[in-house]
């Protein structure tokens, strides 16, 4: 093998910024003296290299840019623990047919049945398969919102709010907002209706969002967008969390 030349090839694919193949030549050119490959089968196999490395970390950043506050992952969720509503409709959420359907999806429920972690692991499930995810919690999305509009940048989020293809606002009803947060949060939702997927999670049932919109028309017309053809998941049950605790208990002794 001539060093040089390696070193020649490495310099060509720094400038045209293929990482991959810079990782990978050094190996790929000694299985070909080793194996005697072709140059077809060299060719083929750098550029699976630097496809799969690219593929990855582009896995990663979608992961990264959703903003989740920790991970969770499907095959870590006890499926058992969930209410029986959810268990019946995870398998087909987790098609992510939804997100190619634009549909939305309401997990409504009491706190601690697997709300948020169902929901960040469908979200990281949904960046491992190519889909751009953000997560947020309707507070600091509406914070958000709000500072968007003092600093006249709101056309500029609305953009890049409209591009994921699933939006996770989590914890709606823990915390209610004035009316300009519920007209922000209402015009910001309403805009990926039938164009792109959402995900709420929510301690309260419908009946109770009047408590957190103040304004019952408001309120009528937020469940009318949201829930129009989409999944909505009875969470009421038993604390997911304390099942968890109880087992973790066990386990120790």
């Amino acid at each position: 093998m001539n060093k040089q030349i390696v070193l020649e090839i490495k310099e060509y694919v720094k400038e045209l910024k293929i990482p991959g193949i810079a990782a990978s030549i050094k190996g790929r050119l000694e299985d070909a003296y080793r194996l005697d490959t072709s140059y077809e089968e060299f060719l083929r196999d750098i550029f699976r290299d630097a496809y799969d490395i690219r593929k990855e970390n582009g896995r990663k950043n979608r992961i990264r840019n959703a903003n989740f506050p920790y991970k969770k992952y499907l095959e870590n969720l006890k499926t058992e623990y969930l209410p029986k509503d959810a268990q019946k409709k995870l398998k087909e959420l987790k098609t992510l047919r939804f997100i190619e359907e634009n549909r939305n999806v309401i997990l409504a429920g009491n706190p601690g049945t697997g709300k948020t972690h169902m929901s960040i692991a469908l979200g990281i499930h949904a960046c491992n398969m190519g889909y751009k995810v953000y997560f947020s919690t309707v507070p600091l999305l509406i914070n958000e919102l709000k500072e968007c509009r003092s600093e006249k940048r709101l056309r500029s989020f609305e953009k890049k709010f409209e591009k994921y293809d699933l939006v996770i606002a989590d914890e709606l009803g823990y915390i209610s907002f004035d009316k300009e947060g519920s007209e922000l949060l209402f015009t910001y939702l309403s805009l990926r209706a039938e164009r792109k997927s959402t995900m709420i999670t929510s301690n309260l049932s419908f009946d109770r969002w009047s408590e957190i919109f103040k304004d019952p028309v408001l309120t009528a017309a937020m469940i009318d967008r949201l829930t129009h053809n989409s999944y909505v998941i009875n969470m009421n049950g038993n604390s997911y969390r304390l099942k968890e605790t109880k087992d973790w208990i066990q386990k120790q002794d």
